[in-house]
């Protein structure tokens, strides 16, 4: 699952020297490369099977293209413009697709457009591209609810299913105790979202000075180059207010070692404010005048080697992103490697049932395909199981709290417990076979 996380890395660290050549020579260009491609956060999440990577490359790819269509249709250059507007359609669909940000992130960037297609100087051709744009940004998310119709039986099943973000915190949420911090507070949630951008970006108060030149360097842009506008640069803080809002309403909470509840969740959300963090303070270079070119290259050299150190200290101090990993896998790989030893007993086409969202590490480590589990992702089938769990599947993992165990201890008939694997920080996990199943595998396989 790295590689596609390695080529979305790359692309995001040449969308953005791409993105800073509408306004910046290439030796400052090159300042927001490294800026973004250096980011120890990001380096670690390239190597990665998550969808913050490929979302990171879609955004900044769709600004690009939005740019260039907007200079295209302002040089009278329709094919380029059309090419552009294609291109930007694909990449949002995409992003339709990878993470619920890019639904906004789509509605956004088609504003954009909408001047040049209500516009009485804009040839029909150009119209009817934009259009077609229109339908596809539409049909996507259209898609994405038909599917979870078709699938669960609601199309808001992923807003308040029992897998939801919302479903999830109502059943973590303990009665009486304080809830995460920004919950039903936009200004709560916007503080904590942009800490763990900056906690993403550098270590302690260094991250505070390089937001802060971040939106400095934002009003420099804004006024250095107001006849060619830095306006669409603006998608790329779009996620703070996603994420505010989110934060607030969504149930969707971010914990930081640094402030209550000195805890890791979510942090990885704060790297979706990378680009913009990258690529602003380089506006601030800029400030210098051509005619001074030597001392804007002693500039940039000198922004280079604060990005190198800032990396160095970064990386000493273990990114945000990389903390979290190991804080909230110190106890559940153990537990992993022991629920694998135990599901390796199973014959090679057997199948079993197993709340999946958990402990799925424990399967990559067996060796075992979630097309021969029923899980969650099933939706149907997963129901039939819960209500008959000995009927369904050869095998069952029940880990004390989940659905599997909700289930066997309501429909316990037919089940046979094989073993019950405990380890230190996590529950219970109790391995059970149906006889009847069992049989079968003992006659094919002759054990």
């Amino acid at each position: 699952g790295a590689w596609p996380s390695m080529a979305c890395y790359i692309a995001a660290a040449t969308g953005i020297y791409r993105l800073a050549r509408f306004w910046l020579p290439s030796l400052l260009c090159l300042v927001a490369f490294a800026a973004l491609a250096l980011n120890p956060g990001f380096l670690y999440f390239s190597t990665t099977a998550m969808t913050e990577p490929l979302f990171l490359a879609e955004m900044i790819w769709s600004v690009v293209f939005l740019i260039s269509f907007r200079l295209h249709i302002a040089g009278g250059e329709w094919w380029a413009a059309k090419r552009a507007l294609g291109g930007m359609t694909g990449v949002l669909v995409a992003a339709i697709f990878t993470r619920y940000d890019g639904w906004i992130l789509a509605f956004a960037t088609w504003l954009f457009v909408v001047p040049v297609w209500i516009s009485q100087q804009s040839r029909r051709d150009i119209r009817r591209a934009i259009m077609l744009s229109t339908a596809a940004l539409a049909l996507a998310p259209l898609i994405w609810l038909a599917y979870n119709l078709y699938l669960t039986g609601d199309a808001l099943d992923f807003i308040r299913g029992p897998y939801s973000a919302k479903a999830i915190d109502a059943r973590t949420s303990v009665s009486g105790a304080p809830h995460y911090p920004g919950y039903h507070s936009i200004r709560v949630a916007a503080v904590y979202f942009l800490k763990s951008a900056k906690l993403g970006a550098a270590p302690g108060a260094a991250g505070d000075w390089w937001a802060g030149l971040a939106l400095a360097g934002l009003a420099a842009g804004a006024w250095m180059y107001r006849k060619r506008s830095v306006a669409p640069l603006l998608l790329l803080v779009l996620p703070l207010a996603f994420y505010a809002y989110s934060i607030s309403y969504g149930s969707v909470p971010i914990f930081l070692p640094v402030w209550w509840p000195f805890s890791w969740y979510n942090t990885r959300y704060g790297m979706e404010l990378l680009p913009a963090l990258a690529l602003f303070p380089v506006f601030l270079l800029a400030l210098i005048p051509d005619g001074r070119r030597r001392w804007r290259e002693i500039a940039a050299v000198s922004a280079l080697a604060l990005i190198l150190s800032s990396t160095y200290r970064t990386a000493r101090a273990t990114p945000l992103v990389l903390q979290e990993a190991r804080a909230n896998s110190a106890t559940r790989i153990p537990f992993e490697r022991a629920l694998a030893k135990t599901l390796m007993s199973m014959p090679p086409r057997a199948t079993l049932l197993m709340y999946s969202s958990q402990f799925v590490g424990a399967l990559q480590r067996a060796g075992i395909p979630l097309r021969q589990t029923l899980n969650e992702g099933d939706y149907r089938e997963w129901q039939a199981a819960l209500l008959d769990p000995a009927a369904n599947a050869d095998y069952v993992l029940a880990v004390d709290g989940d659905a599997v165990a909700t289930a066997v201890a309501a429909h316990p008939q037919g089940l046979n417990e094989v073993s019950i694997i405990c380890s230190s920080g996590q529950p219970c996990a109790r391995f059970y076979v149906s006889p009847a199943h069992a049989a079968r595998f003992d006659l094919y396989t002759g054990r």
